[in-house]
């Protein structure tokens, strides 16, 4: 199945939300945006593109609903008895009786630490995450299937303009033997007919364009034949879309007619705007 690259998805979970952003990239390139104390959760998420996400440039931010958590405080004892016992001498060394109060004994820092619900969060985040990840797949599949389409409807105008070409290339052959029969008579010279059936055969020969056009049909159907496969297969065909333009600019330079001319320039217009779609495919 054809995917798109290009794709977006938000998902959220308890106190866990995603957002996954898509672009196009030549390989798979992941990164995370996340708290530092989440980090160690980064290697089991990133080995979940291994299997559903080929190529594309992934952003992934993981935001916390603070607000939804499940959190305690924990009281470092420790520190308030180191804290109480520095009050006390620094009294007796001043003289000073004012002790302050709990209240800015509790805002000290590191005093009073909040303890989330660590396993309910670990769970809330790979749930969201597993959720985010389906919608990016599920929209990659929905945009590549309008890829497809596109290339499909632009293959179809490409093999009419090959048809085209077929049909008329006998034509400009014959129209250019008359040509060079006709400037050799208003010249007036006079020609070996071995020598000019010779030279006809050699400036036919080069205006034969039907190889060119029997590799154009090739790599079309190799094209369709992509298209429909099960792999990712936009390396594939931004190889393809370069072979077809190598042919379509050898027929554009064989060309002797404004007919011919004009449609290979049809034909390099649709290979061209096929190579942009290609760019976005998996």
């Amino acid at each position: 199945m054809t995917r798109s690259m290009t794709a977006f998805a938000r998902a959220e979970n308890g106190a866990a939300v995603w957002e996954i952003r898509s672009v196009n990239h030549r390989y798979l390139d992941v990164s995370f945006r996340m708290q530092e104390n989440l980090r160690h959760l980064e290697s089991t998420l990133r080995n979940a593109f291994k299997t559903s996400v080929q190529r594309g440039k992934l952003e992934c931010v993981l935001k916390i609903k603070s607000e939804t958590l499940n959190t305690s405080l924990s009281v470092n004892k420790d520190l308030i008895k180191q804290l109480t016992s520095a009050i006390e001498q620094v009294g007796e060394l001043s003289g000073l009786k004012d002790k302050g109060d709990l209240l800015s004994l509790m805002r000290w820092p590191d005093v009073l630490t909040p303890v989330e619900d660590t396993d309910n969060l670990t769970t809330d985040i790979q749930k969201a995450f597993d959720e985010a990840l389906s919608q990016l797949v599920d929209m990659r599949e929905r945009e590549g299937a309008e890829l497809s389409a596109l290339i499909a409807t632009r293959l179809a105008d490409a093999e009419s303009t090959i048809n085209e070409l077929r049909d008329t290339a006998p034509t400009v052959a014959l129209a250019q033997q008359e040509r060079l029969k006709k400037r050799l008579d208003d010249l007036d010279i006079e020609v070996d007919p071995g020598r000019l059936e010779q030279e006809l055969v050699i400036q036919t020969q080069k205006l034969d364009v039907m190889e060119e056009l029997d590799r154009l049909d090739t790599h079309i159907a190799e094209v369709r034949r992509s298209l429909d496969s099960i792999e990712p297969v936009g390396r594939r065909l931004d190889f393809l879309m370069q072979e077809l333009n190598r042919e379509a600019n050898t027929l554009s330079s064989k060309a002797q007619s404004s007919e011919t001319t004009l449609h290979a320039v049809d034909l390099k217009v649709l290979i061209e705007q096929m190579r942009e779609q290609v760019q976005n495919i998996e």
